[in-house]
């Protein structure tokens, strides 16, 4: 076991695992709404929520989407990118649904976030500069914008993202040792929300892909080359 798992694993009971979704305990697929955590996956979380002080998920899904997707209780779920954590992003709600509405494309409209995916599409470099443009006139409009894996993604301009839902989660938890996964750019952000968080032992793991952003190899401690592998270093907690 490497050195930084194996010191994380002498406290269980002070210790959180946190988990992205997609591209980490879901292999990343077509259609979102396709997407499953296979089912080895989901025995190693059963027996990590038995073990560990928490288990969470914090995802770009809502909620309730990333609940269906995972399916084992005893799991917290902090959706939207920590937004759902945050009451005044409620504010922006209709204004990002209008948006939505108003771009001639597909859009998975997750209540507060919007996403544009082109994944797939014919011409993917096309696609990309015409979502550059899309999101161009959300910044002219007060959004943020922010491109992952092949996806543009709106969301409200406040200060909430996953790394202060991972603060916040910890610090309900009183966790004092906690491992995060992640696969995609607004990962960077839980990553840095555990380097804050003042613990004795913070472990960022990044799940890499040839889509990831360069950044998020650079700042994790261990990374692993696909979800597959993910699981099997879950099985050494």
């Amino acid at each position: 076991m490497n050195d930084l798992l194996r010191r994380f694993t002498e406290s269980p009971e002070r210790a959180a695992v946190l988990l992205d979704v997609d591209g980490v305990l879901a292999p990343i697929v077509l259609r979102p709404e396709d997407a499953r955590v296979p089912d080895d996956t989901r025995a190693e979380l059963r027996r990590l929520v038995g073990r560990y002080s928490l288990v969470a998920c914090v995802s770009g899904r809502t909620s309730e989407d990333a609940e269906r997707i995972v399916g084992v209780p005893g799991i917290v779920y902090a959706g939207s990118h920590g937004l759902e954590l945050a009451p005044e992003a409620e504010e922006w709600r209709s204004r990002l649904h209008q948006f939505g509405q108003s771009v001639d494309w597909p859009v998975e409209d997750k209540g507060l976030t919007v996403s544009f995916h082109y994944r797939g599409v014919d011409d993917e470099v096309a696609a990309r500069a015409r979502l550059e443009q899309v999101a161009e006139r959300a910044r002219a409009e007060g959004l943020l914008a922010r491109f992952g894996r092949k996806v543009l993604e709106l969301r409200p301009p406040i200060e909430a993202d996953k790394g202060t839902a991972v603060r916040a989660l910890l610090a309900e938890a009183g966790a004092t040792r906690a491992l995060y996964a992640g696969d995609d750019a607004t990962d960077l952000d839980a990553f840095a929300g555990l380097r804050a968080a003042g613990l004795d032992r913070a472990v960022c793991i990044a799940v890499a892909s040839d889509e990831a952003p360069r950044d998020l190899a650079d700042a994790a401690d261990l990374l692993v080359g696909s979800p597959d592998e993910l699981a099997a270093l879950l099985r050494e907690l």
